[in-house]
């Protein structure tokens, strides 16, 4: 009789005491943990709720708010909606999506499927969207639609799988270095526009230091919430201005409220036009979940130990629940895209936890930061907001890139990535490099004499020509003027 997840931990897990370093304890924890797909998990009989599971979930949650009032923000630029409603349908998001759904999905049916997030890669195409006729409803359905065959079809974890150590390296470490220069301008901009340009550099030298040293001690999960603490607090008392404008409260939950013609967005129901005018959109977002996802999915393999297989975060689950996510969302009159959530996964995998703990902590601090509404404020001041994206998003992407590029053959495949990412986008770069790799055209050639015709070139092949054409469709070549 096959072993279930219940008796598997129980019998295997062992108390915190009985181990010399903490490290060991957590190590042993996600060797004894054997998650199913889509059945009942609950804690403390299929897994524990540890303290450095708060990390994860106060950077998740700082990631949320900071991440849908981006997009949201975006959209309502384009539709002239108030400042209010942004406020509005964050918290709206906060409650629905990152609350209730990330703790019946991901904490407790499906531990192995990540969070669901926020796409960022989409915020800059939403004016682009939104004068191509795009409704915001219509583009949420599509892509869950788009994303849930992917999931069905198992072509995300074959994506992942053909995507060589030299193209993942250069894809990371291009996303970590183009992340973290734009949020330091950024930071930059904001200070010089308050005139206080000494704070960002103050905080941003203060940050160097403390990030170093917990690098030297072993204690990178608490980056997050450190280093945002130390820059919200070293940023007030020199001067920079702060004050809580967000009071407690619900939103509106009728979905009726939201798509009306006077009320929400404002917009009305869509109708077939613009359906049809958001489907390049739907399929460029989707076609960028894989290297999303895969650059997640890398931070667990290199942080948990060799044989914690039953606890790695499953691709084709993590699109299933981001699809059904997104459609549910968008339906209920939420403006987020979805994607797997980077800002809970990479500083979970870093602290040697699994996803379901830190889910149910995440959740419960979502529905507090929207119903109090004061949390909100201080998540979105820019000292926290970019030092939490700096030492928990891109910073680590930079250096789980730099230490998978080991050999000669990788970094002439991470070379070619991270050319290509800089001529178009991340998801031209991953693409065209995966072809390239997969041919043997560069990397380990030996690699790629053992794949079969359909990995070599069928899939990668598709892919990329299902790319360009997307990224054609809505003007994202260099020099080739958008159809849509």
């Amino acid at each position: 009789m096959k072993e279930n997840n219940q008796n598997h931990y129980s019998k295997n897990r062992k108390k915190s005491s009985e181990f010399d370093k903490r490290e060991e304890y957590l190590e042993h924890e996600l060797l004894s943990m054997k998650f199913r797909r889509w059945k009942v998990h609950l804690p403390f009989r299929d897994f524990h709720i540890e303290f450095e599971d708060l990390v994860p979930a106060l950077a998740a949650t700082i990631g949320k708010v900071v991440m849908v009032t981006a997009m949201v923000a975006a959209f309502a630029v384009q539709f002239g909606l108030s400042p209010e409603f942004v406020a509005e349908n964050v918290r709206y998001e906060l409650l629905i999506a990152g609350g209730i759904f990330v703790l019946i999905f991901s904490a407790i049916l499906n531990p192995r499927a990540n969070l669901a997030g926020t796409h960022g890669p989409m915020i800059p195409l939403i004016p682009i969207i939104a004068a191509a006729g795009g409704h915001p409803l219509a583009l949420g359905i599509l892509i869950g639609v788009f994303g849930l065959i992917l999931s069905i079809t198992k072509g995300g974890s074959k994506l992942m799988e053909l995507t060589g150590v030299g193209v993942r390296g250069g894809l990371l470490i291009y996303l970590g270095a183009v992340g973290l220069i734009g949020q330091i301008t950024k930071f930059e901009l904001w200070a010089a526009a308050e005139n206080a340009s000494t704070v960002s550099f103050v905080v941003i030298g203060i940050t160097v230091f403390v990030y170093a040293y917990l690098a030297r001690i072993k204690k990178r999960w608490l980056a997050i919430p450190l280093c945002s603490a130390i820059a919200g607090i070293t940023a007030y008392a020199m001067g920079a201005g702060f004050e809580f404008t967000t009071e407690p409260g619900l939103p509106h939950f009728n979905p009726l409220w939201w798509w009306g013609e006077n009320t929400g967005w404002k917009l009305g129901w869509p109708d077939f036009g613009h359906y049809i005018a958001v489907i390049p959109f739907a399929i460029l977002a989707v076609a960028m979940w894989s290297p999303d996802y895969l650059g997640h999915r890398v931070f667990q393999e290199m942080n948990y130990p060799k044989k914690a297989k039953d606890v790695l975060m499953d691709v084709d689950d993590t699109m299933t629940v981001s699809s059904i996510r997104q459609v549910v969302g968008a339906f209920l009159g939420g403006g987020n895209i979805a994607s797997s959530w980077g800002t809970y996964m990479i500083p979970a995998a870093i602290a040697k936890r699994p996803i379901p703990g830190g889910a149910i902590l995440t959740a419960l601090l979502c529905i507090l930061a929207s119903v109090f509404g004061y949390p909100m404020d201080l998540a979105m001041w820019e000292p926290v907001l970019r030092i939490a994206l700096i030492v928990g998003v891109f910073l680590p992407l930079l250096e789980a890139g730099m230490q998978m590029v080991k050999k000669q053959n990788d970094s002439l495949s991470a070379g070619t990535c991270i050319f290509a990412c800089a001529f178009v986008n991340p998801v031209f770069g991953w693409a065209l490099t995966m072809l390239l790799d997969n041919l043997g055209l560069i990397g380990d050639r030996e690699r790629a004499k053992k794949l079969t015709l359909k990995e070599r070139l069928i899939i990668p092949g598709i892919m990329f020509l299902i790319c360009i054409t997307a990224l054609a469709l809505v003007g994202q070549l260099p020099g080739i003027p958008g159809i849509v």
